[in-house]
This record gives C-alpha cells, structure tokens and sequence, in this order.
C-alpha cells in the first residue's frame, strides 16, 4: 500500500481531473447520447493508460532535473523512494493498457494508438528544446476528448477538432503559469518555457491569451453541435474560474499558483462535463 501511495502521488493521480472529463465529454458529443457501458469501460481503461504512462515516463526523462530543483527534489525517484526498474514497468504496463483499451474500441482508435504514444513521451523532450512545450502539452491533453470521439464515431470531424483546440490552449495557458514557480530554475538548467524566455509579466498576459482563445473554440463547438442551453450555461459559469485563475498570480506573487493550476482548472473541467451530459440527457424533452 506504501508503494502504492508513493507512486500514485509520483504521476499526481488526482490531476486525472484535467482531462478524464473531457474525454467523456468527447464520447457525448459524438452522438450527442450516452455511450454503451463497454466504451465508457474501455475509454475510462485508456485514459488510465495513457495518463499513467505519460506522467510514469516524464518522471523517469525529468528524474535529473527533479532531483536538482527544490521544488521537485522529494519527489519519488530522486528520493530513491522507487527504482528505475519499477517505474519503468508501470510505464510498459500502461502503454500495453492504453493498446488493449483501443483494441477494445475501434479501428481509428487502433490507428490512432502509435501517434499517441509518440505524444505522450515526446513531450517530456520539448522542454529541451522549444518553449512551445506548453502548447504542445496541450496537443497532447487534447487527445483525450479527440481520441474518445474516434472510439465511439470510428472517424473524426470539425467538431471534434474544435474541442481538441479548446483543450490544447486551456492546458497551454494555464501551464504556462504553472512553469512561472519555475523560471529561475528553466533558465539555470537550460531549460525552455515561456517564463524562462520571456519573463513572468509577458508569460501570464500570453496564458490570458491562450485561455481567451480556448473559450472561443469551446464556443464554436457548440456552435457546430447546436448545443442547448445547459452547455451554453455551464460554458458561462466555466468562465469564472478561468478568469479566476489570472486573478489569483502577478508578477510580484505566485504564491497561490498551486491553486491557481489545481483547483481552478478542475473544477473548470467538472463544469465543463457537466453542461455536455446534462446537454445530453435532456435533449428531445
């Protein structure tokens, strides 16, 4: 049970709240009705995987980096706290999970599995080398709605493009704050990040953009879909703490970007799924 705690707290199990509700929010949209019991299973078992993978081998390309700055020294594996080896097979074991779970799915998923696993390890390198990282984070966290639409539909369309481009700059944007704790370290190390190349003031007007810009395509997806009114609502109430999150960091204090990154964006997440099930479940009444 130790190990167990240990791990789960290595790949932050509870930011499965990030994404998890926009991959369902992904296999509503499809049809615009609930899925069956067996993808829901299977989309739920995928994006297990594929999380676990992703913050399992981030972990493993980062753990020298982690061990040498502060704020990520107690980690897991500077800690010593789990081997190499351990870390290693979770991350094998998740990306078999996320294969078997497409498999399971459809045809587009099984084509889909090879450039997604590409994503989710190539990500932990950009860092090294383009302070375009964040955006491609979000890329990457914006497969989980696009990928469980190409569960259930067996193909993808504008909508579903859409919803991937909203997720990919809401997760850019408030990335870009998380990495501000860090600016100093990034550029001690050599590291790229918006903070680390443009300064703090510059980086948090730039993450105000991105969000700016995620609302706008959440907006056009329920355009394209003709949503009803309990998308648009939650859509409304979802602004607040997007916006919140810009009014809780300055450049003169980050102190609550912790709960800027968690808090503010999970419960986006939640009242984002919200508004599509409820959507969903009342439309035609």
């Amino acid at each position: 049970m130790q190990t167990l705690r240990i791990f789960l707290e290595m790949i932050k199990f509870k930011h499965t709240l990030f994404a998890l509700p926009f991959a369902y929010a992904g296999a509503l949209l499809t049809a615009q009705r609930v899925p069956s019991l067996h993808d829901l299973f299977w989309i739920t078992v995928a994006m297990a995987g594929a999380r676990t993978a992703a913050m399992s081998f981030n972990r493993l390309a980062d753990r020298h980096f982690d061990a040498a700055n502060p704020r990520t020294a107690n980690r897991a594996l500077p800690q010593n706290q789990l081997s190499l080896l351990a870390v290693s097979l979770y991350t094998l074991l998740s990306l078999l999970l996320l294969a078997l779970a497409a498999f399971q799915l459809s045809s587009l998923a099984v084509k889909l599995l090879l450039p997604v696993v590409f994503c989710l390890t190539f990500y932990s390198y950009t860092k090294r080398f383009t302070w375009l990282c964040h955006l491609f984070l979000g890329a990457t966290l914006g497969l989980a709605p696009l990928c469980a639409w190409a569960a259930i539909a067996d193909t993808l369309s504008l909508p579903a493009l859409s919803l991937w481009g909203g997720v990919l700059f809401w997760v850019a944007g408030f990335d870009i704050i998380y990495a501000c704790s860090d600016m100093e370290f990034d550029r001690q190390a050599g590291l790229y990040s918006i903070p680390a190349c443009f300064g703090l003031a510059p980086s948090l007007r730039l993450a105000a953009f991105f969000h700016v810009f995620a609302a706008g395509f959440f907006v056009i997806t329920g355009w394209l879909l003709a949503l009803g009114p309990w998308y648009w609502a939650a859509l409304g109430v979802a602004a607040f703490p997007l916006w919140w999150q810009h009014h809780l960091v300055s450049p003169a204090d980050l102190t609550r970007s912790q709960v800027a990154f968690f808090h503010c964006n999970s419960l986006l997440s939640l009242l984002f799924f919200a508004g599509v099930l409820l959507d969903v479940l009342t439309r035609g009444m």
